[in-house]
């Protein structure tokens, strides 16, 4: 197992004042949630909501938990004291950052706990490169109190696992101990899972497939909460928005399932039922979701979340050949002319799409690229990014991966390239799956030429078009350009230079655009009485002709 450094150990001793036996007593006790970073602009684009949802969990007779959001200043080391409680969680992304703070935390005497996508697929890691005591595994809305019940009381285990709890049991997030004025959008979640299995992602493997929904009055009682603190602009911070197709019902009803189609259509109603009482929050709000190309064909669905004010959309596009969809399992995407077509149908409807594409696949050539550019422009896509393919843990590209460079697996700084995520970022590398016919480096400059295409002052300006006001194609352009900053620039180059003032220029531009983002609170905001009963909607639902 590697190790980065000798790590101190400190064992539980219930005799000692930091394990008192009534957490209540507690006088200097504190709880930390961290949510790690290496990268600090200032502002942050949407809330971490697992820290807000944490901070809900943690019970009254702790206190108030004492937030750290890295993606917008560092952690102060000295407000952690000795006995004191430290959360982290981390992702692939952010994990090297995480076990950084985990034993910076843990020299400093305090309890380390470690939660998240990562944590729960390498468990060992968080333990033997974080220094941390606890590891919570699946959802972490209900065990967390759990764990720190153990924690005071002198009878904690090593790992603790959340499971996968019902949409019931989700909690809604303490969006009052939020800054209200460093983050532009904040966010709800409303469904957990997806039914997909794209080859690349690894919620189906970690939230599962079946979609777990929240009852749709608790999440309107938290956007309302929401818009009485200031905030007007919402991510509906889902897996998939779009959890039941078309053709999935209609494949039930061809099987004769009659208990698959009700469910179905129970689920489908349901999202129908949430965006109606949307439509009727305060018609400044504007929300922004997550879901498949297939939601295209279903025109009443689009058409629901134009009138639900859900303006925005991140489309998997992933890859604009049929052969590229094959590879990565997504063959449910239509790919050239259809493509375009599909795309250009979210608009229509009134539903801007952030497009997604993936360079690095089996299938791409030296003209991809060009081809993905021009399809981005042909489908009037508002906003896309361009990734390189990265083999994430816990999807069906790393076990492939990871297979075929057993016996043979090269390293980075001491480091294997299959645990690429332990390298120091100033010498990791951008790819790690060797490509057929492009460098690695080929396919980085490519790629980055494609951001720089697509971004050019000219196009931004001419989507912008699609704001009706001069502010608001100008904030257009702003939040073009800040997008364009932090996740081209800053996640592409290689030149330490080129990363660092692109930071600063995105720090920059964060300032005016998290303005532009802002309104007046409404502290007097009640909840809507909904003007059409759930009941008399799921009736017009089950109804629906094909």
């Amino acid at each position: 197992m590697l190790n980065v450094q000798s790590l101190p150990t400190r064992e539980l001793d219930p005799s000692s004042p930091t394990v008192d036996k009534k957490p209540e007593t507690y006088t200097y006790m504190r709880i930390h949630l961290v949510n790690p970073s290496d990268i600090s602009f200032g502002i942050g684009v949407i809330t971490p909501r697992w820290l807000y949802v944490l901070a809900a969990a943690t019970p009254r007779e702790y206190g108030d938990p004492v937030i750290t959001d890295e993606t917008l200043e560092l952690i102060q080391p000295e407000l952690i004291q000795p006995g004191d409680i430290v959360g982290i969680g981390i992702h692939t992304g952010n994990a090297l950052r995480g076990m950084e703070v985990g034993r910076l935390a843990r020299e400093r005497g305090a309890w380390v706990v470690y939660g998240g996508i990562h944590a729960t697929l390498y468990p060992d890691e968080a333990r033997d490169l974080g220094g941390a005591h606890v590891v919570v595994k699946g959802d972490g809305d209900i065990i967390w109190s759990k764990v720190l019940f153990d924690l005071t009381h002198g009878i904690v285990q090593e790992t603790y696992d959340g499971g996968r709890i019902s949409g019931e049991q989700f909690l809604p997030a303490r969006w009052d101990l939020a800054p209200r004025n460093r983050y532009m959008w904040a966010s709800v979640q409303t469904v957990r899972g997806c039914p997909k299995h794209c080859s690349f992602c690894s919620v189906w493997r970690t939230d599962g497939q079946k979609p777990r929904q929240r009852a749709s009055d608790i999440v309107i009682s938290e956007i309302v909460q929401l818009r009485r603190l200031g905030f007007r602009f919402i991510a509906l911070a889902d897996d998939n928005f779009y959890p039941v197709t078309l053709t999935d019902i209609r494949l039930a009803e061809k099987q004769g399932n009659v208990h698959r189609v009700a469910e179905l259509q129970g689920i489908r109603a349901e999202r129908f039922e949430l965006m109606d009482k949307l439509a009727q929050l305060p018609s400044d709000m504007v929300f922004y979701t997550q879901i498949t190309m297939e939601a295209g064909e279903d025109t009443d669905f689009l058409d629901a979340m134009r009138q639900a004010r859900i303006k925005g959309a991140l489309v998997g596009v992933e890859s604009v050949t049929a052969e590229g969809l094959k590879a990565v399992f997504k063959e449910f995407n239509s790919a050239g002319d259809d493509l375009a077509t599909r795309l250009r149908t979210f608009k229509d409807h009134g539903v801007h799409v952030l497009g997604s594409f993936i360079f690095g696949l089996s299938s791409d050539r030296a003209d991809t690229f060009a081809a993905t550019a021009a399809l981005a422009k042909q489908a009037n896509l508002t906003f896309a990014q361009f990734v390189m393919m990265t083999p994430f843990p816990g999807t069906v590209d790393f076990d492939r991966w990871e297979k075929s460079m057993e016996g043979n697996v090269p390293q980075v700084a001491g480091i294997p390239i299959t645990r690429y995520w332990l390298i120091p970022a100033e010498v990791r590398p951008k790819m790690f799956t060797p490509h057929q016919t492009m460098s690695m480096d080929e396919i980085r400059e490519r790629t980055q030429g494609v951001w720089d295409t697509f971004y050019t002052l000219k196009e931004v300006w001419k989507r912008s078009s699609c704001v009706p006001t001069l502010r608001g194609r100008l904030a257009f352009v702003f939040i073009s350009r800040l997008y364009r900053q932090m996740y081209a620039n800053t996640g592409i180059s290689t030149d330490s230079a080129r990363r660092q003032k692109a930071t600063r220029v995105a720090r920059w531009l964060a300032v005016p655009c998290r303005k532009l983002f802002s309104a007046k609170p409404m502290p007097e905001l009640k909840m809507p009485e909904f003007v059409a009963p759930a009941a008399v909607r799921t009736a017009e639902l089950t109804s629906i002709t094909y």
